[in-house]
């Protein structure tokens, strides 16, 4: 037979004790402690898995690169999207990383570190490997490459070749005086030898060479390029 609980009246009129801010700090502490530890142990476990699954992949096992790809694939997107910012070029190297991982897989060994660093690093360095191929694509576009002057330039111009951002090049361009820019321009951009430059200017080789030496110090000095 069920025996009743005391009724209230009945039971003891005890005063809780009184909670303090100190308590409840306490009790704070305690709960973020617990969590971090459970944290730490969720991550732990994560690791051991992950390179347990890496090691399985080197093997062949599509099914453990499978689960590897499931892990890892938002880790990858989201590190290469932080440095290529592109959506649609961080999903396309986020693919090329992880057909790496799939090729490579049998490279990697537990000697090296975790499993995770190193198939990030190869999602770093393929997301900087794109950005630099994005970056040399734009500059020759945007670039002005010093061209030689076939052997006829003087010592000074050659020890002033330089490769600039055309905007910047043409802001030093405009504190040259008129016919330094115009030297110097057709030596850039016409591509022509300073004997070409002297015959189509109508002035002396030597003219020619004075006005291309004094706009490349010119330059160098605007653009901050060592000689």
């Amino acid at each position: 037979m069920l025996t009743h609980s005391p009724s209230v009246e009945a039971r003891p009129n005890v005063p809780a004790p009184a909670r303090t801010s100190a308590d409840s700090q306490v009790d704070v502490n305690r709960i973020r402690e617990s969590f971090e530890r459970w944290q730490a142990e969720l991550v732990s476990e994560a690791i051991g898995e992950i390179e347990e699954l890496l090691v399985r992949t080197a093997t062949g096992s599509k099914e453990a690169f499978s689960t590897l790809y499931d892990l890892m694939a938002p880790r990858v997107l989201g590190l290469i999207r932080r440095v290529l910012v592109d959506q649609a070029q961080s999903e396309e190297v986020a693919q090329e990383v992880l057909l790496e991982i799939w090729q490579t897989a049998a490279s990697y060994s537990p000697s090296k570190g975790k499993a995770t660093t190193w198939m990030l690093t190869v999602a770093h360095r393929r997301a900087i490997d794109r950005v630099r191929a994005s970056q040399a694509s734009k500059d020759r576009d945007l670039k002005i490459g010093v061209r030689d002057f076939e052997g006829e330039r003087d010592d000074v111009a050659e020890s002033a070749e330089i490769s600039i951002e055309h905007k910047r090049a043409q802001q030093a361009l405009a504190k040259l005086s008129d016919q330094q820019r115009e030297a110097v321009t057709l030596a850039y951009y016409g591509g022509l030898t300073q004997s070409e430059i002297a015959e189509r200017l109508e002035v002396p080789l030597g003219t020619v060479k004075t006005r291309i030496r004094d706009g490349m110090n010119r330059l160098r000095r605007e653009l901050g390029v060592e000689s």
